[in-house]
């Protein structure tokens, strides 16, 4: 391939937290080799909801070389330890699944085989207990040091963390453009992406363009017919309402609350400054004006905005690159937020993107190897959302037993029933969720392994008492130690 169709020109279309993701980390990591332009207009308002994340941003974060207090400052973040799941597995019941690692493994089995095995003497004490995160989040506890460490992620202003990036990248040579996009050009021989027009007639050239206008998906859809792949059938939620409240306590949590109701389920996800609140559901057992009833009722606090609803369809564009486009964020697919992914699948697009980044022109292999491992990665989150919807004894509501009845991948009920039958987890090759985070929610959903591998019956009854104890025992003495989240946060971070 010829140097002619070398990528020197990069035009990002659309702002929010994609666009600018992208334009930060392009600009910081492949900036002196490339132009970075990014089309925004002001009058088109973004989703700005994805209010929590993973740990891997952090990593993304340390890449970029991004102060962490400044960041947190700046979009009033909070910390995230993990997720309280309430109302899932059966009305009335409740867990976490959190950031941390449970307890110890080995070589042939992680710790649940060991607690499954003293379980079977009696000792009753639930699996988190033995995470040091999963009890720092229950007792509203935080802080870190390199004595101890901590895994955590944030909970942080969606819209305001746009706009830090955005300060961040055009210092790094990002050119932003204001306008609407009223046309895409394509070459008529080859079909990519020549230039896109705005509504002031100016044409923006480039070698590579980066979709990040949302659902509409102005230019790897409405332009380049990509395809869309629906699962509804599996993810039958497919509207949200979003909400903001004042804080009505000075106890910030550091965990994400889902609470599940008859056709879905509600997030409470809690900032320095004010809790962001949404109810996510299905439109074939809730109407809009319900749902907003509904969750204008189960929220705690004034209300700082007016209910937002956001209409949806699961699934995931068929090629997340296509031709000379790159789809990003909600442009690329959506899977519904129940497990705070859709920021890190934006990072992770990102990352790939970069490390197969065409400098010398786009090749067919390029693009095959970024959407074979993107396709990878949304389907094994995908069947992770979808087990918090299958594994369920609820069947109090038409959504919950329509749920119980549905059928689900081949992948995901291999996973189920290997753990029901032997207590294993074996992880596939896209998986961003660890045996830890697929064990948490197996268990708080209500699945009992069978068996437990008898590597943990190596140690004699005294051994395993004694192991489980000083793990537990550990854990609450680091927990005892702890500050306050709210107490750290005013202390590290101050919005």
């Amino acid at each position: 391939m010829t140097k002619t169709n070398a990528v020197k020109n990069v035009v990002i279309a659309g702002g929010g937290t994609a666009g600018w993701m992208a334009a930060a980390a392009l600009a910081k990591l492949v900036g002196n080799n490339i132009n970075i332009t990014l089309v925004e207009s002001d009058d088109i308002g973004t989703v700005g909801v994805g209010e929590a994340t993973i740990p891997p941003i952090r990593t993304f974060h340390k890449l970029l070389g991004i102060n962490e207090q400044a960041f947190m400052k700046a979009t009033q973040a909070s910390f995230k330890l993990g997720i309280s799941f309430e109302n899932w597995g059966d009305e009335n019941t409740h867990y976490i699944h959190s950031f941390g690692a449970t307890g110890k493994e080995c070589w042939a089995g992680e710790f649940h085989h060991f607690w499954l095995q003293g379980k079977a003497l009696g000792i009753n004490n639930p699996f988190g207990d033995y995470c040091y995160e999963l009890q720092a989040a229950k007792a509203g506890k935080f802080a870190f040091n390199q004595q101890n460490p901590i895994n955590y992620a944030y909970h942080m202003d969606a819209t305001r963390y746009a706009q830090f990036l955005r300060e961040f990248s055009e210092p790094l040579g990002v050119k932003r453009i204001e306008g609407k996009i009223q046309k895409v050009v394509k070459n008529p021989k080859t079909g990519h992406i020549e230039s896109l027009i705005l509504n002031n007639g100016e044409h923006i050239n480039g070698d590579f363009f980066i979709d990040c206008t949302g659902f509409r998906g102005l230019l790897i859809e409405q332009a380049l017919h990509t395809g869309y792949e629906d699962w509804s059938h599996l993810l039958p939620c497919n509207s949200a309402i979003a909400v903001q409240t004042k804080s009505t306590s000075e106890t910030v949590l550091p965990l994400t609350r889902s609470i599940a109701h008859k056709s879905g389920w509600q997030w409470r996800i809690p900032l320095q400054n004010r809790v962001g609140n949404g109810l996510v559901y299905c439109s074939q057992y809730m109407d809009d004006e319900q749902a907003k009833a509904l969750l204008l009722s189960n929220i705690e606090g004034e209300a700082l905005t007016e209910p937002r609803i956001i209409k949806f369809k699961t699934g995931r564009r068929l090629k997340g690159w296509n031709k000379n486009c790159l789809a990003l964020g909600l442009a690329s697919g959506f899977v519904e937020p129940l497990e705070s992914t859709s920021i890190h699948l934006i990072m992770s697009g990102i990352i790939r993107f970069m490390r197969l980044f065409p400098f010398n022109g786009i090749t067919n292999h390029a693009i095959d190897e970024y959407n074979k491992q993107l396709k990878s990665e949304i389907e094994n989150i995908r069947d992770f959302i979808v087990l918090h919807y299958k594994v369920t004894n609820r069947d109090d509501s038409e959504f919950w037993q329509h749920c119980n009845a549905m059928e689900v991948p081949k992948t995901l009920q291999h996973k189920i029933d290997l753990f029901k039958q032997t207590g294993r987890v074996f992880l596939d090759d896209g998986d961003i969720f660890r045996v830890d985070s697929w064990v948490q929610v197996m268990l708080g959903q209500g699945i009992e392994p069978n068996q437990h591998h008898l590597i943990a019956s190596m140690m004699s009854d005294e051994e395993l008492t004694r192991f489980l104890h000083g793990i537990k025992q550990q854990i609450e003495q680091r927990v005892s130690q702890l500050p306050s989240h709210h107490e750290f946060l005013k202390q590290y971070c101050p919005a």
